[in-house]
């Protein structure tokens, strides 16, 4: 997301206009947003951008509410796999048993899902990451790799239970579970934390 100072924006209506951060255009960047309440994230602000010169597009959502830093954790199995699971777009998901983190990036998204879904999501993503090395892949990064699909497979078989972590700097995301264990980070947890978010300093904006 890019922030930028009052004065770097005009205004027409309800689209705002700024310099192209890509093409360097002056006003051809149009910035509509629109607010929305979603279940789990409450207020949002979506931001759509588009530049009229060459053509640079993107989007963005992001909650208007910050709570306390928070902690989830879930030991799961196979009858856990429909406990619902709301990640913001500011939240890292990880299994540290089986190494596995993913952490917030600028085109972070939030949703809603349940365990099952987070554990074919990281699924998806290790056969992603096969498929990218392809014949080349080194025979150990290889097996670590099966190793991890097979793992995430016997946990959804209920052969393997393991500790599921959603860590949120702003608090909201949520393991909707009884069993859920919830804890306030301290400032210097969520300091650490990925937020997924690009800033600019006004001095850097014209």
């Amino acid at each position: 997301m890019i922030c930028m100072s009052k004065d770097d924006i005009f205004y027409n209506n309800e689209i705002m206009y700024s310099d192209c951060p890509v093409c360097g255009g002056v006003k051809t960047l149009e910035i509509t947003n629109r607010t929305d309440n979603i279940p789990y994230f409450g207020d949002i602000l979506e931001t759509a951008v588009s530049c009229n010169s060459c053509g640079y597009q993107s989007s963005d959502s992001i909650s208007l509410e910050h709570n306390d830093p928070v902690r989830f954790k879930l030991k799961i199995d196979s009858t856990k796999l429909s406990s619902r699971v709301a990640k913001s777009q500011t939240a890292t998901v990880s299994i540290p048993d089986l190494g596995l983190k993913v952490e917030p990036g600028p085109k972070s998204q939030g949703y809603v899902s349940n365990v099952e879904g987070i554990l074919n999501r990281f699924e998806s993503a290790v056969l992603r990451a096969l498929k990218l090395e392809g014949d080349d892949i080194d025979p150990d990064v290889q097996e670590n790799a099966l190793n991890i699909i097979d793992n995430l497979t016997r946990i959804k078989l209920g052969e393997m239970s393991t500790l599921l972590i959603l860590e949120d700097p702003f608090g909201n995301s949520v393991i909707d579970d009884d069993d859920a264990d919830k804890e306030l980070l301290t400032p210097e947890e969520a300091e650490k934390l990925q937020t997924g978010f690009a800033t600019f300093d006004e001095s850097e904006v014209e």
